[in-house]
């Protein structure tokens, strides 16, 4: 970026309003705001914190989907010095509660109109002893602005004055899959280097309307999200959860540019649009994962939705950004690989002994660098078995690394299963799938096998009007894998389970067996 970054992600809010202040910021349905609008909403919202003796150092739980409101809650508290603690919406009122508590989040903003589920009654049997106050978006958020003493409130630029890119600005809970979830911390500091770059890599520009279908609970949806707007003057378009219909009626209306997500989300657009024909013209570019992008997406997103500007790219919870590729990369490297370390950071593939290995040899992706997280909340166990002594974050992702540093990410370790002695790993069974004309969607896993240990399980949905069997499916693998490799089963299936990420969950696809 050109211009020097912001300290915190609030005085990004404030730079954004000085520097576009007439400008459209965010567009939610009917009603638009500009960055000076946006800005003053914000400052409201921070007063009246600031009246409840919200401080440096509080902790602000944010649990509900993408809006307007999330975002000026967010930015709001973080003006005041706190930290936010963003909540999956998927949460049960347990899961909820015990973040609540391990946070001794002071204060919680909610909702109760998102898909019928009531948030607080989800948490009336929860002993939160430090929870004062809960706050509803969707229906109390205009009597909280009144409640401070408003936009011009004198106290809101003190705090502000005082809030440092050393301070926490959010508290994201990994998903918890193999344990206890674990809360990432996360600084200002560590956070606006990497979005800076990621637009760069992107191309986001002023005006371009963004469609944020990736959660705000999320690092993807919250820091190259709306916080990307913030520092490119992009205009964000919420989506409180991903419609495939939805997007398509925003993506119409709107003139949608921008639109990053997980690969099921282009996967859905795809096999809408081989069932009718919508205007996608609008679409420029945008960003998908990495470890299981087929390179055949990657091509059927360019030519058939029009997004010439798709790049890969590989982050996390523990560091937003790791690897991206860049303005220039080959359409080759593109679609088989995520990308080169971003600058600021390093990354190296390591074995098992923590040693950088040879590359294209095939181990543990490290990180380290300024966007590497502060560390787990309260838990310097699991810091130090991430982030070792020499300061590399072990992130559990397999892949190898070519002579160019650009990586590919073979799978995560937790999802590799051996298959007569050799290992497999699902999202190369998956891009491979990906590859049959009749195949829109498909995830493996291992399943037990008393001859092989484990062998693959596919399951599959299907292109409109495409037929397919389970034994035409594994004689097409025979032909195109090693045998190894090939599922020895397979289930079609109309959807596959997704969280509100978007990300396929194997867990559930276990579950089904």
């Amino acid at each position: 970026m050109a211009e020097p970054l912001p300290l915190t992600i609030p005085h990004a809010a404030e730079a954004a309003a000085q520097r576009w202040p007439d400008e459209v910021a965010l567009i939610e349905g009917s009603e638009t705001r500009t960055f000076s609008e946006l800005w003053q909403e914000c400052r409201a919202a921070a007063s009246a914190l600031l009246e409840r003796g919200v401080s440096t150092g509080d902790r602000i739980g944010i649990w509900a989907p993408n809006s307007r409101e999330w975002v000026v809650a967010a930015v709001a508290a973080q003006a005041c010095g706190a930290a936010i603690v963003p909540l999956n919406t998927r949460l049960k009122g347990r899961e909820a509660g015990d973040i609540l508590r391990r946070t001794n989040a002071r204060m919680l903003f909610t909702v109760t109109g998102f898909l019928g589920i009531d948030y607080p009654a989800l948490l009336a049997a929860e002993d939160l002893p430090a929870l004062r106050e809960t706050v509803m978006l969707d229906s109390q958020f205009g009597a909280f602005l009144a409640s401070g003493r408003g936009a011009g409130d004198e106290r809101i630029d003190a705090a502000l004055a005082g809030v440092t890119p050393d301070h926490i600005s959010d508290i994201m809970f990994t998903s918890g899959t193999t344990g206890v979830p674990k809360g990432v911390l996360m600084t200002h500091g560590r956070i606006l280097p990497q979005v800076g770059v990621w637009i760069g890599n992107t191309g986001l520009a002023r005006g371009e309307r963004y469609l944020i279908a990736n959660p705000f609970f999320h690092s993807f949806g919250m820091k190259v999200g709306w916080v990307a707007c913030l520092l490119a003057g992009a205009v964000m378009v919420p989506m409180p959860q991903f419609d495939v219909a939805e997007a398509i009626r925003l993506i119409e209306q709107e003139r949608i540019a921008f639109l990053p997500g997980p690969p099921t989300i282009f996967q859905m657009l795809l096999a809408e649009r081989d069932k009718r024909a919508f205007d996608c013209s609008s679409l420029r570019g945008g960003t998908t994962g990495a470890a299981t992008v087929p390179p055949v997406l990657i091509e059927r997103i360019r030519t058939e939705l029009g997004m010439k500007d798709i790049i890969t790219a590989y982050g996390m919870t523990e560091c937003v950004n790791i690897t991206s590729c860049r303005p220039g990369d080959p359409v080759d490297l593109i679609a088989h690989t995520c990308g080169a370390a971003i600058p600021g950071n390093e990354v190296i593939v390591a074995g098992d002994d923590g040693q950088e290995l040879p590359r294209g040899e095939t181990g543990e992706i490290l990180v380290r660098g300024i966007g590497v997280m502060q560390g787990y909340l309260d838990d310097p166990a699991a810091t130090a078995d991430a982030i070792d002594a020499d300061g590399w974050l072990h992130t559990g992702d397999v892949g190898t690394m070519d002579a160019n540093g650009y990586v590919r990410i073979t799978d995560r370790k937790k999802d590799m299963f051996i298959s007569g002695g050799f290992n497999v790993y699902p999202a190369e069974v998956e891009k491979l799938l990906a590859m049959h004309p009749a195949i829109a969607m498909a995830a493996v896993i291992g399943v037990p096998d008393e001859r092989m240990g484990e062998v693959g399980k596919a399951f599959v949905v299907l292109r409109a009007g495409t037929e397919l069997d389970e034994p035409g499916l594994i004689g097409w693998c025979r032909d195109n894998m090693a045998n190894y490799k090939v599922p020895r089963r397979a289930v079609f299936v109309d959807d596959l389970p997704r969280n509100a990420a978007g990300k396929v969950q194997k867990t559930e696809l276990r579950d089904l067996q």
